[in-house]
């Protein structure tokens, strides 16, 4: 049965290739997740992109699925997400008032092809990473400031990047950025990104009044730092470490949402992260393997003390 979603009125009908093209001109999109959502999203409107979005039926998107047996259950999970967040997308648009890819079970692992699965949910980074990601980036002004805001503020690079210097409270330590489906929330930071930012002030090059610049080699303009700069700025300052060079910047957002769910309410914390549902913020409680693993071991260390 298809899933409701109670909006006040759908729009012209659209084709599902239509809304797929919308979502990977959005903005808000990391050049990453834009490759990864064009790769998924190109085979499934080779199949449907000529049906109206709110005629597509659950049924069908689930035989789609099904027909995906040349890739590992997590890259079939993978493909499942993305086409939600299609569905999802185009209700927020109001072509749509049901999302058919709501609730469709999610394909587990095969023991028999060697597929397991773990409950190492998201990828963060650990002290020693987070150390090191900031050594690395001490002689990068401008990194270091966005790399230090964004773990502190657990905000996404894309809404730190549209921010303007006139939208930073210094005072407050705060800024109010617009997340996912045009949502409004504050974020906050500490002493640390102050500093940082003061560093990056005193040698930024050009005035503008975007809060990062950056000025453009042949032309010396100066505009408004882009995500394919700031990018690759990080690759250059992980390059050759063995885990800091396979993640990027929402691993920092993952990082401040590991470290806050053990001090604050999970409805905080929710609110911090602009999620919507509050089951995106239970990932987060979530004890993983890892950390069960390394209290166990201090747990043990205790025992063996008292002895």
């Amino acid at each position: 049965m298809d899933v409701k979603i109670i909006l006040s009125g759908a729009k012209m009908p659209q084709s599902v290739a239509r809304v797929a093209t919308e979502l990977l001109n959005d903005p808000n999109l990391s050049s990453l997740t834009k490759k990864s959502y064009q790769g998924v999203l190109t085979p499934f409107v080779a199949e449907y992109g000529r049906h109206f979005v709110d005629k597509v039926q659950r049924t069908q998107i689930e035989a789609y699925l099904q027909s995906l047996t040349d890739i590992n259950f997590r890259t079939h999970n993978r493909h499942q997400t993305i086409i939600k967040r299609l569905f999802t997308f185009a209700a927020e648009r109001g072509y749509t008032t049901q999302n058919p890819a709501a609730y469709i079970k999610r394909k587990k692992p095969l023991v028999s092809e060697g597929e397991h699965g773990s409950d190492e949910v998201v990828r963060y980074l650990k002290k020693q990473e987070l150390t090191a990601l900031y050594k690395r980036s001490a002689r990068n002004s401008r990194l270091l400031a966005l790399i230090t805001l964004l773990h502190e503020s657990g905000a996404r690079v894309a809404e730190v990047l549209a921010l303007n210097t006139k939208d930073v409270d210094f005072k407050k330590c705060q800024f109010q950025v617009i997340g996912k489906g045009n949502k409004k929330r504050w974020c906050y930071f500490g002493e640390a990104s102050k500093t940082a930012l003061n560093g990056y002030f005193q040698k930024r090059d050009g005035t503008h009044e975007a809060l990062f610049i950056e000025r453009l080699a042949k032309s010396a303009r100066v505009r408004r730092l882009s995500y394919a700069t700031a990018y690759q700025e990080w690759k250059e300052g992980t390059l050759n470490h063995p885990t800091l060079s396979t993640v990027g910047f929402h691993t920092l957002r993952h990082t401040f949402a590991t470290e806050r769910v053990k001090l604050v309410p999970l409805e905080v914390l929710r609110a911090l992260m602009g999620h919507e549902n509050i089951q995106t913020t239970l990932i987060y409680q979530k004890i993983t393997s890892e950390v069960a693993r390394e209290e166990a071991h201090k747990a043990l260390e205790a025992v063996k003390d008292m002895r």
